[in-house]
């Protein structure tokens, strides 16, 4: 059984979905004011593959990941400039001009990674109308007020209030950093709808002013929306966005709905530059763009799935480098499946099922990916062996090739050169093999000559078999 740690319990439970068969999973989706960065890659690239994994474990999984269009303001704060209007007025473009161009962006970005595509990715400018409903809800529900065209949610009025994040009411207004805001009834209450200044440009008509909504309310809205007005099964994001923001949706949904917001918060760990948190307000960030161009994307989801979701990572050349000669290590290890699986020897002795019980009790361990991986590199190592002593048969590489694709379901790699043999290539090898056995060596050599200008390399092997596979770095025909 699947276990996962639990941010909210601070602790590994068993996953068991409240509707059998099927998981409703929740996953904050980036500001979109700029290009992703590696920090990004690494989060979805982890939501991925919980999101792949469950689908392997049986589940149907309804996901859904917004994209931050508006009510982001700089530095997380319910005063100033909203990071999208900043970007607007430095290109000197429409806020809604920015956030398609940098959504197109992110999509491109996750295309190249193989990131599954969400049921849906909603976008709160789209739920202007949704939002307010919500907060005149809470505030008829007594969580909420009005004061002066802007709303707060009561954090008094929530006795559960840092339960998410572990923070203790009176430790937040003793020693936490709060902003000075006279309209509230207390420095911990949050902004739910914000009256625009006359500068702000994104801003809609509400029953208090003219305003825009705060950045937590959106996730509260469209996850209720979208997943109905019940608890949802996983919630997942980054977690430096425990407090305030997921701690806040928590206060502001609960408060709502009456209930449990998720089961499960399942929240991915920050990526580091030279110590530092990687972000795009540091200016640290590596463009994802830029390294999937100098390393490809199936290198990087790979160096992403080689460190646990939970674990920090720090961005390094060396590591990156690291991930790429693995990733070679495993498209060889496919083309030599897939090459052998061709030739004509049937019989099968090679035993899969360990290897499968391994990759699943690691994966079912909160999704330990370095040491599923390990169980990939493992069968490598064995089937090279088997390789080289002739011990491996046609009927087992494709054994090994079916546990391939369903486990590569799951870490989603993209191999470059996998390519289905051609049946000239093919018709070509088979003459030369006869002409191998009737020692017309002469032959042998030009036939094989021929299908080496054609981008294929033929391994004979110890048992008078071969193996047919694409040369590296050659164009093969397809």
């Amino acid at each position: 059984m699947l276990n996962l740690y639990n941010t909210l319990t601070r602790k590994k439970e068993e996953f068991v979905s409240i509707n059998p068969g099927k998981v409703s999973m929740y996953v904050c989706g980036p500001t979109v004011y700029d290009h992703c960065h590696l920090g990004h890659g690494r989060g979805y690239v982890a939501m991925d593959i919980l999101r792949r994994y469950l689908e392997y474990s049986g589940y149907e999984v309804r996901y859904i990941m917004n994209y931050t269009d508006v009510g982001h303001l700089v530095n997380d704060a319910e005063v100033g400039e909203d990071k999208i209007e900043r970007k607007a007025k430095a290109e000197k473009v429409d806020p809604i001009e920015i956030t398609n161009t940098y959504i197109r962006s992110a999509e491109d970005d996750f295309t190249a990674l193989n990131i599954k595509p969400a049921t849906f990715n909603p976008r709160p400018t789209q739920y202007i109308a949704q939002i307010i409903k919500f907060i005149q809800d809470l505030i008829e529900k007594g969580y909420a007020y009005e004061v002066n065209g802007s709303v707060y949610f009561s954090v008094e009025k929530f006795p559960e209030y840092g339960k998410l994040s572990g923070r203790k009411i009176e430790d937040m207004l003793v020693g936490a950093r709060v902003e000075i805001n006279e309209e509230k009834k207390s420095p911990l209450d949050f902004a739910l709808w914000i009256k625009a200044t006359s500068e702000h440009i994104l801003k809609w008509e509400s029953h208090w002013s003219l305003g825009y909504p705060g950045w937590h309310i959106e996730c509260s809205v469209m996850s209720c929306d979208l997943l109905g007005q019940d608890t949802f099964d996983i919630h997942g994001g980054g977690n430096e966005n425990i407090f305030p923001h997921n701690e806040n949706e928590v206060a502001q949904s609960e408060a709502y709905l009456g209930k449990k917001m998720a089961n499960f918060w399942t929240l991915w760990n920050m990526v580091l530059t030279d110590g530092e948190k990687m972000s795009k307000s540091k200016g640290n960030q590596t463009n994802l763009k830029d390294a999937l161009k100098k390393y490809g994307p199936a290198a990087i989801r790979l160096w992403i799935a080689s460190s646990h979701y939970r674990s920090v990572m720090n961005y390094s050349e060396e590591s990156l480098a690291q991930a790429k000669a693995n990733l070679q290590k495993i498209n060889d290890f496919v083309l030599n499946m897939e090459a052998l699986a061709t030739s004509e020897n049937s019989d099968s002795s090679f035993d899969i099922k360990p290897y499968q019980e391994k990759f699943e009790t690691a994966m079912d361990n909160d999704i330990n990916t370095p040491v599923a991986l390990s169980v990939l590199y493992e069968l490598i190592t064995d089937t090279n062996k088997l390789i080289v002593e002739s011990a491996l048969s046609a009927q087992d590489a494709k054994k090994i090739l079916a546990f391939w694709k369903r486990i590569n379901s799951v870490f989603g790699l993209v191999l470059h050169g996998q390519v289905e043999i051609p049946q000239e290539i093919t018709d070509l090898v088979k003459e030369r093999e006869l002409a191998r056995k009737n020692k017309d060596f002469a032959k042998s050599d030009q036939l094989r000559d021929a299908i080496d200008k054609l981008g294929y390399i033929v391994e004979d092997t110890k048992d008078n078999n071969f193996i047919i596979k694409p040369a590296r770095n050659a164009s093969p025909k397809k």
